[in-house]
């Protein structure tokens, strides 16, 4: 199987997985935890996890001149960027976070033509459009939009993390290029720990630990391992074979692996309107990767 190819599932893999997390974070928050101190949680857990890994793999010495972008990258990618996203999910329902999520291929595509000098190809702005089309499809005659407290504001922040995640997929691609990914993801994660630390360190010594569910304790564990120390590892591999745009499209299969999820727990039914949708997202993201000839 070509590098490609595997980049390609990795990518996948990453949608299921933040597919899945929309569901289980929001049950953890703000229930138990408030959004800033579950990113401590996160972000903190994740700075150990990279740090342990890092210790078994090659060394490589990073430039002094690297590390404002690991920085900014650390800011769009970690501390922002999670914040504004778990903020906005603990006030508005997982669907609806979703479909805000499918704006950030066009962001990226924008912020790609404007700073990388990237055509903007017919055939990718086309995938991307059709895309668009099946998510606003599922999302309207998928699961009702309950559960929101203010959605107005959380949408809002939802978008604006969208619009820092375009920012750091275009920032990492230059240290993704120069470095191997364990050499720089460590000091971005502590970075954005630190950046983050203010913000969340009140929240999560408020948490009743005694009071926390067996059941959500395993969701909290799910967050920090997989829908982020492993998701952040796949995103950067894919990022080593793929362009930005095409790691930004799979945000589209996100809304679809998360009703793949209700429907499995019993929380949602099949229609063809949902199956139609699926088709368009998987041909615009077919689109969007196909290589040209």
């Amino acid at each position: 199987m070509s590098k490609r190819n595997l980049a390609l599932i990795g990518a996948t893999l990453v949608s299921i997985i933040y597919g899945v997390t929309f569901t289980i974070a929001k049950d953890v928050m703000p229930a138990y935890i408030d959004a800033y101190g579950f990113i401590l949680l996160r972000v903190g857990g994740s700075v150990i996890l990279f740090w342990l890994v890092w210790l078994f793999m090659p060394k490589e010495k990073i430039e002094i001149g690297d590390f404002p972008r690991i920085i900014a990258a650390a800011f769009f990618g970690v501390a922002f960027n999670m914040l504004t996203f778990f903020k906005g999910l603990s006030l508005t329902s997982p669907i609806s976070a979703a479909v805000i999520m499918v704006s950030t291929p066009m962001i990226v595509l924008t912020l790609s033509a404007i700073i990388m000098k990237e055509r903007m190809q017919k055939r990718k702005v086309f995938g991307i459009i059709l895309g668009l089309i099946g998510t606003a499809f599922l999302i309207l005659y998928g699961k009702s939009f309950g559960n929101a407290t203010n959605a107005g504001l959380g949408n809002f922040l939802v978008l604006v993390n969208a619009i820092s995640y375009g920012f750091y997929l275009i920032v990492v691609k230059k240290l993704m290029d120069k470095y191997n990914a364990f050499t720089f993801v460590k000091w971005i994660y502590l970075f954005g720990f630190l950046m983050v630390l203010p913000f969340g360190w009140s929240q999560f010594q408020a948490v009743d630990w005694i009071a926390v569910p067996a059941a959500i304790g395993w969701k909290i564990g799910f967050v920090v391992i997989f829908s982020t120390f492993f998701t952040y590892l796949l995103n950067l591999l894919s990022m080593k074979e793929l362009k930005p745009t095409t790691v930004a499209v799979f945000i589209y299969l996100q809304p679809l692996f998360a009703t793949i999820f209700a429907i499995s727990l019993g929380k949602d039914e099949l229609s063809l309107v949902k199956i139609g949708s699926a088709v368009l997202i998987f041909i615009g993201v077919y689109l969007v990767t196909m290589k040209k000839n």
